[in-house]
């Protein structure tokens, strides 16, 4: 079984692609872990286009912290996290709104708390038989954000990607819903 991560841009077809290795690896037998919080009408329509997409047969939970748990408890075959950032962004703001006061130490704290977690979802990948599939944005490629908040997440955002991409066993790269394998530790 395997650790997969599947990265790129905005609308690139990341989740998509998930979507489809999950149902090649593992057919109906899938837990689809949602880590959006939709506050907003935007944010609850992407999620609906997400849940219509789905099959019906794959089990959701919706949480954005505690992952290893749920990983090492599910009888699925595979896991399928979506996504990655936004599980940072989450923990992020479940931490404080006045991130332009913060200092050097509470950001290392904040990035701490995110290692933590990016660090049990890893070492529950390897300890499962199961796939765990690992959507995440790619966030360094753009401007540097004009907020402390905005590139607070894309600095701690970069280093959880490195972090899951070092440990997986397979990187893809979507490019304009195109996915580029970028990394491949073994033959499937």
């Amino acid at each position: 079984m395997a650790l997969i991560m599947v990265t790129g841009g905005a609308r690139s077809g990341k989740s998509q692609f998930a979507e489809s290795l999950a149902v090649k690896y593992a057919g109906y037998s899938v837990l689809y872990i949602a880590t959006s919080i939709p506050f907003d009408d935007e944010m609850k329509e992407r999620v609906s286009r997400h849940r219509e997409r789905r099959p019906k047969e794959w089990e959701t939970a919706e949480v954005y912290k505690g992952i290893s748990d749920i990983i090492r408890s599910t009888d699925k075959k595979a896991v399928l996290l979506d996504c990655l950032t936004v599980m940072v962004s989450n923990l992020l703001l479940e931490i404080d709104m006045t991130w332009e006061e913060k200092d050097i130490e509470d950001v290392v704290r904040a990035e701490e708390k995110v290692t933590g977690e990016v660090d049990g979802l890893i070492k529950a990948s390897k300890e499962k038989d199961k796939d765990v599939i690992v959507v995440t944005n790619e966030v360094g490629m753009g401007l540097v954000p004009e907020y402390k908040l905005g590139r607070i997440f894309r600095d701690i955002s970069g280093r959880m990607n490195k972090k899951i991409a070092e440990n997986a066993d397979y990187v893809y790269f979507m490019v304009s819903g195109i996915p580029l394998e970028i990394k491949n530790n073994s033959l499937r």
